[in-house]
């Protein structure tokens, strides 16, 4: 029997609270699927299974705070199916071929006789409805009383095969057929949850558009398409959080403030900082950039921000020394780059949820990706998974106007990239002096597991890549 607990979203989350449930007692779930809703001090994340199995037990209501890795709920995984014993092979089949023990021409074979034709088999007569004169003369033959309910339902006599004397049409011929051509209402996907609270609420699931999984309705869709004031919590067995979970804005906002005050805390006297920044010349990545987008459609044009976070990703790749975690007194590598971006919230705060081997993405891919992040990030509809994977994180300040930005690490990871505003400055090219856009790329890392050596090795390769963006 497995157990599904509080997983740890971050390195500055020790507790959450489970606000709903999304899967119940004798559901199978299948790993990576989102089984739980919680919220953490700064934001409310989706939490997928860690394994696949039937759920069995809830351990913990919606609305109980929890520490991390407290079991949620026990997860039978499936059984295995028993293996078939081997059939023993008789003594027949165990005897060699004849011409097997012995040596020189093997015995002749004889074509086989061809197999004696089969009986013919005797085919039943099918009877064959014969049209009355008045059907074969385009009258259908039908009382009142069928043509006017064949009327109302919208029956087509002239499809219809009557049952009665000389193939009249029945009343019950048209009713049947009527059942027969009725479409049953729409199946909505939706959670178990979501449909108890609609039927309590007065909601039409038909008119909801489900954020869910292959778009289906949740608890909290419910919620927004209920009519009038916002009803009261239900109870806990329903599955879904108290009215704490509405946190007032200015509480949670508060509350978000605190925990990236203590990590931010933590991370500057813990973590011996060492800040590098070099200055790249963006005119080869900007030139491929407007060329690019004038061959593409609109909705496959780049911004600057995928080149960038792209070099950052290759980089990484090529300096693994900065891509990984500081755990327990030294450096483990992390398992591909997931590359954290920085994103800020509406209401306040930001986020770092992960690209997931961005070092692999094409760059149409990753500029996808990213705004589908972001928007997940700034409604409240991101995976657990990333929010704790990064192993690198970029923070990009260009569309605020910033021209250098020196970031605090996130640990435990080990580095911290910093992209300011892509502007034109006076340089000197081949011995002209004339002017170039430039970026300003900064690195913030960790001593304990590199050195300014590694640091600028990193940012040589940024640098590198940007002036050549067809290797991106």
């Amino acid at each position: 029997m497995g157990e599904f607990t509080m997983p740890s979203l971050g390195a500055d989350m020790d507790e959450g609270v489970l606000l709903e449930w999304l899967a119940g007692p004798g559901e199978l779930v299948h790993k990576g699927d989102p089984v739980a809703v919680v919220e953490t001090a700064k934001s409310t994340i989706e939490v997928e299974c860690f394994e696949t199995g039937t759920m069995t037990e809830v351990l913990v209501e919606p609305g109980t705070t929890v520490p991390v890795g407290t079991p949620l709920a026990l997860i039978e995984p499936p059984a295995e199916k028993p293996r078939e014993p081997e059939k023993p092979r008789t003594a027949k089949e165990r005897r060699p071929a004849p011409h097997a023990k012995k040596k020189g021409k093997p015995p002749e074979h004889k074509p086989p006789s061809s197999p004696p034709e089969p009986a013919p088999v005797p085919v039943p007569a099918i009877p064959v409805a014969v049209p009355s004169a008045a059907q074969q003369r385009g009258h259908i033959e039908a009382g009142p009383l069928a043509r006017h309910l064949a009327e109302q339902s919208g029956v087509d006599l002239a499809t219809l095969h009557g049952s009665g004397p000389g193939g009249r049409v029945t009343r019950t011929d048209v009713e049947e057929a009527a059942a027969a051509q009725a479409t049953p209402p729409p199946r909505v996907r939706a959670t178990p949850l979501a449909r108890r609270l609609a039927a309590e609420l007065g909601v039409d699931l038909t008119t909801v558009t489900g954020t869910g999984k292959e778009s289906a309705v949740r608890a909290a869709d419910v919620r927004r398409a209920a009519p009038g004031p916002a009803a009261p919590a239900p109870p806990a067995h329903v599955g879904v959080a108290p009215e704490r979970s509405a946190r007032p804005s200015e509480a949670r906002t508060a509350a978000m403030r605190q925990a990236i005050a203590a990590l931010m805390t933590r991370a500057n006297r813990d973590i011996p900082h060492y800040y590098l920044s070099t200055t790249v010349d963006m005119f080869p990545a900007m030139d491929w950039l407007h060329d690019h987008n004038r061959r593409s459609t609109v909705g496959e044009r780049l911004l600057p921000a995928a080149l960038l976070l792209k070099a950052a990703a290759r980089a990484a790749r090529e300096v693994p020394e900065l891509n990984g975690f500081w755990t327990d007194d030294h450096f483990t590598a992390g398992e591909g780059v997931h590359l954290g971006v920085a994103v800020s919230l509406r209401g306040g705060g930001l986020v770092a949820p992960a690209l997931r081997h961005a070092d692999t993405l094409a760059l149409p891919e990753l500029m996808t990706a990213l705004t589908e992040l972001v928007t997940r990030a700034r409604t409240g509809r991101l995976r657990g998974s990333e929010v704790s994977d990064a192993t690198i994180t970029v923070t990009n300040l260009g569309d605020q106007g910033v021209e250098t930005v020196f970031g605090v690490i996130y640990p435990p990871q080990v580095a911290l990239v910093g992209f300011g505003r892509v502007v034109d400055r006076a340089c000197a090219v081949d011995g002209l002096l004339g002017v170039r856009p430039v970026v300003t790329a900064t690195l913030s890392a960790d001593h304990r597991a590199t050195d300014g050596a590694v640091g600028a090795r990193y940012l040589t390769a940024v640098a590198r890549l940007l002036q050549n963006p067809e290797q991106l």
